[in-house]
């Protein structure tokens, strides 16, 4: 038997994941000076971590490969570089959550700042054998994503299970 209040909170769940990826992917792009670019944090895949780590159920390997593939068209990156670094990071959450007994904020923060490294280094060695290119810069967009994620944390906490 279905419970119609469970089917509608399942409704809102969705529509609040799709809002804050919206949400995320116009703060992605929102033009900033130069040098306030290079301090812009890595929202997309911020939310993406948070919804891997406490709405699995609805948000996995298959969103993150999409929420790549759209930040590289926002982005203008070759096509599937953060699509893949996205995936590396779904599979590296998803593996570390495992054996994660009790979720709470140091370790959510810990998990995430550890899943953000994971995607700037897999960017890195992408735009290396791609590209030949090394962007140094990322560090500061990568420190302040990992500063910033508890934000994050804050802003959606409500719809963590």
């Amino acid at each position: 038997m279905s419970y119609p209040d469970s089917e509608n909170a399942t409704v809102l769940l969705i529509a609040t994941i799709i809002l804050s990826f919206v949400i995320a992917s116009s703060l992605n792009v929102y033009p900033l000076s130069p040098s306030m670019a290079t301090l812009r944090p890595m929202v997309m895949i911020m939310v993406l971590i948070f919804w891997l780590l406490f709405q699995p159920r609805y948000v996995g390997i298959f969103t993150a490969f999409t929420i790549g593939l759209i930040a590289d068209l926002l982005m203008d990156t070759h096509l599937g570089q953060q699509a893949f670094a996205a995936v590396a990071v779904a599979f590296f959450i998803k593996i570390t959550s495992i054996y994660i007994r009790q979720l709470n904020t140091i370790s959510a923060w810990l998990l995430a700042s550890l899943g953000l490294v994971v995607f700037q280094l897999c960017l890195w060695i992408l735009q290396m054998f791609i590209q030949n290119v090394f962007v140094a810069q990322s560090a500061l967009s990568l420190l302040m994503s990992i500063i910033s994620w508890p934000l994050v944390l804050l802003a959606l906490r409500k719809f963590a299970s």
